[in-house]
Protein backbone atom coordinates (compact mmCIF):
# COMPACT_ATOMS: atom_id res chain seq x y z
CA UNK A 1 0.00 0.00 0.00
CA UNK A 2 1.40 3.37 -1.00
CA UNK A 3 1.57 5.88 1.84
CA UNK A 4 -0.53 8.96 1.39
CA UNK A 5 1.23 12.25 2.01
CA UNK A 6 -0.16 15.68 2.77
CA UNK A 7 -2.18 17.37 0.07
CA UNK A 8 -0.35 19.93 -2.01
CA UNK A 9 -1.80 23.31 -2.90
CA UNK A 10 -3.26 21.88 -6.11
CA UNK A 11 -5.48 19.49 -4.13
CA UNK A 12 -6.07 21.59 -1.01
CA UNK A 13 -9.73 22.06 -1.99
CA UNK A 14 -10.29 18.40 -1.14
CA UNK A 15 -9.52 19.06 2.53
CA UNK A 16 -12.18 21.71 3.12
CA UNK A 17 -15.27 19.88 4.32
CA UNK A 18 -17.27 16.79 3.32
CA UNK A 19 -20.68 18.47 3.52
CA UNK A 20 -20.89 19.54 -0.13
CA UNK A 21 -20.42 16.05 -1.52
CA UNK A 22 -22.67 14.56 1.17
CA UNK A 23 -25.53 17.07 1.12
CA UNK A 24 -25.52 18.87 -2.24
CA UNK A 25 -26.54 15.86 -4.36
CA UNK A 26 -29.95 15.53 -2.71
CA UNK A 27 -30.55 19.29 -2.79
CA UNK A 28 -29.53 19.47 -6.45
CA UNK A 29 -31.72 16.47 -7.30
CA UNK A 30 -34.65 18.15 -5.52
CA UNK A 31 -34.21 21.32 -7.56
CA UNK A 32 -33.83 19.38 -10.82
CA UNK A 33 -36.98 17.37 -10.07
CA UNK A 34 -38.97 20.42 -8.98
CA UNK A 35 -39.80 18.72 -5.69
CA UNK A 36 -38.98 15.51 -3.86
CA UNK A 37 -36.70 13.63 -6.27
CA UNK A 38 -36.84 9.98 -7.24
CA UNK A 39 -34.10 7.84 -5.65
CA UNK A 40 -32.41 7.25 -9.02
CA UNK A 41 -31.88 11.00 -9.51
CA UNK A 42 -30.35 11.33 -6.03
CA UNK A 43 -28.10 8.34 -6.74
CA UNK A 44 -27.00 9.88 -10.05
CA UNK A 45 -26.15 13.18 -8.33
CA UNK A 46 -24.26 11.31 -5.58
CA UNK A 47 -22.22 9.44 -8.18
CA UNK A 48 -21.48 12.70 -9.97
CA UNK A 49 -20.23 14.35 -6.75
CA UNK A 50 -18.11 11.30 -5.94
CA UNK A 51 -16.53 11.34 -9.41
CA UNK A 52 -15.68 15.01 -9.00
CA UNK A 53 -14.04 14.44 -5.64
CA UNK A 54 -12.12 11.33 -6.66
CA UNK A 55 -11.19 12.24 -10.24
CA UNK A 56 -12.06 15.89 -10.82
CA UNK A 57 -10.09 19.08 -10.71
CA UNK A 58 -10.59 22.19 -8.61
CA UNK A 59 -12.01 23.90 -11.71
CA UNK A 60 -14.57 21.13 -12.23
CA UNK A 61 -15.51 21.22 -8.54
CA UNK A 62 -16.01 24.99 -8.62
CA UNK A 63 -18.17 24.63 -11.76
CA UNK A 64 -20.29 22.07 -9.88
CA UNK A 65 -20.73 24.51 -6.99
CA UNK A 66 -21.60 27.34 -9.41
CA UNK A 67 -24.20 25.09 -11.04
CA UNK A 68 -25.73 24.39 -7.62
CA UNK A 69 -25.97 28.14 -6.97
CA UNK A 70 -27.58 28.75 -10.37
CA UNK A 71 -30.15 26.01 -9.76
CA UNK A 72 -30.94 27.43 -6.32
CA UNK A 73 -31.37 30.97 -7.64
CA UNK A 74 -33.64 29.83 -10.47
CA UNK A 75 -35.89 27.63 -8.34
CA UNK A 76 -39.23 28.83 -7.10
CA UNK A 77 -41.86 26.72 -5.50
CA UNK A 78 -42.93 24.69 -2.53
CA UNK A 79 -41.32 23.93 0.82
CA UNK A 80 -39.11 21.14 -0.60
CA UNK A 81 -37.55 23.58 -3.06
CA UNK A 82 -37.16 26.26 -0.39
CA UNK A 83 -35.42 23.73 1.86
CA UNK A 84 -33.09 22.66 -0.98
CA UNK A 85 -32.26 26.31 -1.75
CA UNK A 86 -31.54 27.01 1.91
CA UNK A 87 -29.34 23.91 2.17
CA UNK A 88 -27.31 24.95 -0.87
CA UNK A 89 -26.90 28.49 0.47
CA UNK A 90 -25.77 27.22 3.88
CA UNK A 91 -23.39 24.57 2.52
CA UNK A 92 -21.76 26.94 0.06
CA UNK A 93 -21.42 29.78 2.57
CA UNK A 94 -19.57 27.40 4.90
CA UNK A 95 -17.47 26.04 2.02
CA UNK A 96 -16.52 29.55 0.87
CA UNK A 97 -15.56 30.63 4.39
CA UNK A 98 -13.34 27.58 4.79
CA UNK A 99 -11.75 28.22 1.38
CA UNK A 100 -10.97 31.79 2.44
CA UNK A 101 -9.34 30.53 5.63
CA UNK A 102 -7.24 28.06 3.66
CA UNK A 103 -6.13 30.82 1.28
CA UNK A 104 -5.14 33.06 4.22
CA UNK A 105 -3.11 30.25 5.79
CA UNK A 106 -1.34 29.65 2.50
CA UNK A 107 -0.49 33.35 2.14
CA UNK A 108 0.94 33.48 5.67
CA UNK A 109 2.93 30.32 5.05
CA UNK A 110 1.33 28.44 7.92
CA UNK A 111 0.54 25.45 5.71
CA UNK A 112 4.25 24.52 5.74
CA UNK A 113 3.90 22.77 9.08
CA UNK A 114 1.17 20.58 7.56
CA UNK A 115 3.27 19.77 4.51
CA UNK A 116 6.38 18.56 6.31
CA UNK A 117 8.14 21.92 6.66
CA UNK A 118 8.44 24.28 9.55
CA UNK A 119 6.24 27.28 10.12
Amino acid sequence: MTPVGPLGARHAWLSLTPEPERELPEAIATLRAGGPPPAELVERECARAERLVTHGSRRQWRAYLAEAVALARAAEGDAALAEARAAIDDILENHDNLALGLARRRRRGTTKRFNGGSA
